[in-house]
């Protein structure tokens, strides 16, 4: 039997993302603290079944950015991230 993996792919996390951001995240770029790839953040991994969002870096798996929310509030930590580069809104 085939293995599955246990990720989807950054475009999983668009929804929740966007809540945050008020635009479409998928498209925003960033750099793996870890080892340096440059990616969008459609080509993470997505993680999902936990408590909240993990996005991981498809190079090393470093975790770029974790997202929790519950009834009233929302935690988002992008420290694997160099930076977090959003296209400005037409």
């Amino acid at each position: 039997m085939p293995l599955t993996p246990d990720f989807l792919d950054g475009n999983a996390a668009a929804g929740d993302l966007e809540s945050v951001f008020g635009t479409d995240m998928t498209v925003a770029t960033g750099r793996c603290r870890g080892c340096g790839q440059r990616m969008s953040l459609a080509q993470t991994r997505a993680y999902l079944r936990g408590p909240g969002i993990v996005l991981r870096c498809p190079g090393c798996e470093s975790v770029l950015l974790r997202l929790v929310r519950s009834a009233d509030q929302m935690w988002l930590d992008t420290g694997g991230l160099d930076y977090l580069r959003i296209p400005a809104p037409q």
